[in-house]
């Protein structure tokens, strides 16, 4: 795994061993950027189960100017200090080694993020206790644009009753990219 573009363009990350994250494809990873390029100068990234951080640090390396990680997983953290030192970004990475919902509450009263992107474990609903914390919190707002990748089948059909609208979804051959945002 690497990134892509931008200033750390072509370094290699570190990603966890074994079976614990699903690091997102470079092919993927390649489509859900081109998708939120234009989004991403001087934009204030929140990134969700952030596995090796790989997502966070490719925003950084295309122009975000803050990107905060927030993982639970003590291993994956270390991950994330070492790829964002190796790639020279540390300064604007801001990592929270806590629970998604304990990080969401400690970040409140911050401005809205421009991006959130959440990449949770699949199959265990945990996307949609982030939403429903979100959908009344500061932290987004309807220009903040929400990514999830999740598995094919998950269902984002509560997704209108909490606020939300579809904006668009992507889906690959496994997952798919579910891109959200408050309605005003």
């Amino acid at each position: 795994m690497r990134v892509i573009a931008g200033k750390a363009r072509r370094l290699p990350l570190k990603t966890l061993p074994g079976k614990d994250t699903r690091p997102t494809t470079d092919r993927i990873k390649e489509t859900l950027f081109n998708i939120l390029q234009p989004e991403l100068l001087d934009a204030r990234f929140l990134d969700l189960f952030s596995g090796s951080g790989a997502i966070g640090i490719e925003a950084l390396s295309r122009g975000a100017a803050l990107a905060v990680f927030v993982e639970k997983n003590p291993k994956a953290c270390v991950c994330i200090r070492d790829n964002l030192s190796f790639t020279k970004l540390e300064e604007d990475g801001k990592l929270l080694n806590m629970d998604v919902l304990q990080g969401l509450r400690s970040l409140e009263g911050e401005p809205a993020f421009d991006c959130i992107f959440m990449d949770p474990p699949y199959g265990q609903g945990l996307e949609k206790a982030a939403l429903e914390y979100l959908a009344f919190s500061s932290l987004a707002d309807e220009n903040t644009t929400i990514v999830i990748e999740a598995d094919l089948h998950t269902d984002f059909s509560y997704a209108e009753d909490l606020g939300y609208r579809l904006e668009r979804s992507k889906e690959y051959k496994t997952n798919k990219h579910v891109f959200l945002r408050k309605r005003k």
